[in-house]
């Protein structure tokens, strides 16, 4: 509807009967899925309004297209929406995507999600890692005070692959060879007593100190006392980066050094594989997509759909809301 239009509609609600007054509330009050959608989208964008190609603030309204605002930006020429650069841009059917974020909030598979909202499962599939892409990226800064570090391990997996560079495994499978290898990814999980927790996909095979170095220093707070098992890889860098360290050897079935333990990080390995085995295996590209689902499930398992989505628009802020 253009301006002028909408002008001559609100004059016109003035003449309204009680009935009609009625009515029309009751249209505007409908539950809309893919209105509710559009105004979560389009609220994204009117909190920044700059074009996302070239930055600039110089922009004007250029038409709708799939019931979102277009811009046509002053400074570069192109024309963009909301969505534009965004993961979800050119996703369809917006009015099953609150459904489908539900979906994600309670961990069901890629074929139960596509069956319960009506779409085929490869859209599910895509949809699923289009939405978990910024999701996933909801990370804490910095860890503080006493922070447990400790490495989980993962077969590599090339699910979904046409072409693999080994035989294939038999429903998974087992490596071939024993021990670490470098056919396991290795899945760095730091966490504060906080319980403010950063996971890293470091790399294949048993970690080393620059794998520690270039995942941890970054996030490590200067004040903070690391807790880790007796790997050689961990006690070389917090040698080298002066920071404060403790161990607790595993190998000698040493659980708790007084109050030093790696009870938090370990039960968190835990968690994760347990609701990893939904899945029936992930593929390893996607890996960091999946730690970054469980860390949003532990931090907000009761939140709604929209705040889900809010999320999947990098809106991280409506997270916090309870």
């Amino acid at each position: 509807m253009n301006a002028k239009d909408f002008s001559l509609l609100l004059k016109t609600v003035t003449e309204l009967t009680h009935y009609q007054r009625n009515q029309l509330i009751g249209v505007l009050n409908r539950d809309n899925d893919s209105l509710r959608v559009i105004e979560i989208i389009e609220s994204k964008f009117d909190a920044k309004h700059e074009c996302p190609h070239c930055k600039s603030l110089d922009l004007y309204r250029h038409g709708f297209a799939n019931g979102l605002q277009r811009y046509r930006c002053k400074q570069c020429g192109k024309t963009f929406n909301a969505l534009t650069q965004t993961p979800l841009a050119r996703l369809r059917l917006k009015s099953k995507w609150l459904n489908y974020l539900d979906q994600i909030r309670v961990s069901l598979t890629v074929r139960e999600s596509a069956a319960n909202i009506g779409v085929h499962r490869n859209t599910s599939f895509r949809w699923r890692h289009r939405f978990l892409s910024l999701i996933s990226k909801e990370r804490t800064d910095k860890l503080h005070g006493i922070t447990e570090v400790d490495e989980t391990y993962l077969l590599e997996s090339d699910k979904g692959q046409r072409h693999l560079n080994r035989m294939p495994r038999k429903r998974g499978g087992h490596a071939t060879k024993p021990g670490l290898s470098g056919e396991q990814v290795c899945v760095l999980i730091a966490r504060d007593r906080a319980t403010q927790t950063l996971d890293f996909v470091a790399g294949k095979g048993s970690i080393t100190k620059s794998q520690v170095t270039a995942t941890l220093k970054p996030v490590l707070d200067q004040d903070v006392l690391l807790v880790t098992d007796s790997n050689l890889a961990y006690t070389a860098f917090c040698k080298t980066e002066e920071i404060s360290h403790e161990t607790v050897n595993l190998s000698q079935h040493q659980r708790v050094r007084g109050a030093y333990h790696l009870q938090n990080v370990n039960a968190y390995h835990s968690r994760f594989k347990n609701w990893l085995l939904r899945f029936h295996g992930v593929a390893t590209k996607y890996l960091s997509n999946y730690l970054g689902w469980r860390h949003a499930l532990e931090l907000h398992p009761e939140h709604p759909p929209e705040i889900w989505l809010n999320a999947a628009l990098g809106n991280f802020q409506y997270l916090t809301v309870t």
